[in-house]
């Protein structure tokens, strides 16, 4: 599989490349020179399971701003660089564990040399950024719009760019909004380079259309074995998009771990709040990220436990009673009002 032979690239304290686990990310979205902000949304998006998480450098005070948010959190941190060479620096100067540029924008070929130089001194990786939206004219011209094509050149000339300035501690992203050509870039360009990819759609959307796209286009592209870190990028609080990410990565088998949970369709038998339910049961179970079972939530106290046998564990509601069920096997009757906490009782007590 590809992934299993891309370079291996240190950020921070996390490997990326070279077979290791693919790497969940976010990005902040509070002004960085807040550090209080910053830092608490970044504490919380660790606790969501974020393992690398992105904050913009866009001003002299959120670069400077590296140095104490640092103090503080527990995963590395890349600077988000658009345009200034000089916060690039700095960032680094001030602890980031990696930058992300568009060499292309960096304000020519002088300043990237001394971006790379900075980074070449500290080791600390390059992540080259290339978006469909931001594909220069000249390869719209060449390809007659925008292309998977044109964006694959466009990365490989900017990865050139830092190569020639004997640098190969990269890592590469290209993105697009349309789901299908962003999974063909990937594959054209990964037959050309070794260098590990950050893979996401960008700007994919709200929370339910944006995990729509990025569900199908990140299984699509992971499936073929490409993609060393990811992010969903959706409209809405960053713990959204570790959230979704982890259930990405459990569904294609790339992660073992947490609960994974299914639930029955309501139907005309149902005489529960189902939908309530199983709401509350999965924001529950994001408590219990370390035990690895099946839970199924069910809406028929007569059916439900034999249509969920292959559950670990389950739970089922109707005719005012609650019931827990072990692999199809009735183990408990409740109240219904009681099943929520009869079910955190007996996933703080789950033994095998």
């Amino acid at each position: 599989m590809y992934r299993d032979n891309t370079k291996k690239i240190k950020i921070g304290n996390v490997y990326i490349g070279g077979g290791n686990p693919v790497a969940i990310q976010s990005m902040t979205n509070v002004p960085t020179e807040d550090v209080k902000s910053v830092t608490e949304q970044i504490l919380r998006l660790e606790k969501a399971g974020c393992e690398i998480v992105r904050a913009t450098a866009n001003n002299e005070a959120a670069a400077r701003a590296f140095y104490k948010i640092k103090e503080n959190i527990h995963i590395p941190i890349v600077a988000d660089i658009h345009f200034d060479y000089r916060l690039a620096i700095l960032a680094m100067e001030c602890g980031a564990d990696k930058i992300r540029i568009n060499p292309g924008n960096i304000g020519g070929r002088e300043n990237l040399k001394k971006v790379v130089s900075e980074a070449k001194k500290r080791n600390i990786p390059i992540r080259v950024g290339v978006n469909s939206g931001s594909l220069e004219k000249n390869l719209i011209e060449k390809y007659g719009g925008v292309t998977a094509e044109g964006i694959v050149e466009s990365a490989l000339d900017k990865v050139k760019m830092i190569e020639e300035e004997d640098y190969d501690n990269i890592v590469i992203s290209i993105k697009s909004s349309d789901v299908m050509m962003c999974v063909k870039a990937h594959e054209l360009i990964c037959e050309r380079i070794n260098y590990p990819l950050h893979v996401g759609i960008t700007e994919a959307g709200t929370v339910y259309r944006g995990n729509i796209k990025s569900a199908v286009g990140l299984g699509i592209i992971l499936n073929k074995g490409i993609g060393d870190t990811i992010r969903v990028s959706l409209t809405g609080e960053p713990e959204e998009e570790i959230i979704s990410a982890k259930l990405i990565l459990k569904t294609l088998g790339l992660r073992q771990g947490g609960i994974e949970l299914v639930s029955c369709p309501t139907c005309g038998r149902t005489n529960i709040d189902l939908i309530g339910l199983a709401n509350s049961v999965e924001k529950l179970i994001l408590e219990y990220e370390h035990l690895n079972i099946k839970l199924a939530v069910m809406g028929c106290v007569v059916n439900g436990p034999g249509e969920a046998r292959e559950a670990d564990l389950g739970i089922a509601g109707g005719n005012g009673e609650g019931l827990l069920f072990r692999k199809g096997e009735i183990i408990k009757k409740v109240p219904q009002e009681e099943i929520l906490s009869e079910l955190r009782r007996e996933l703080d007590n789950w033994r095998d």
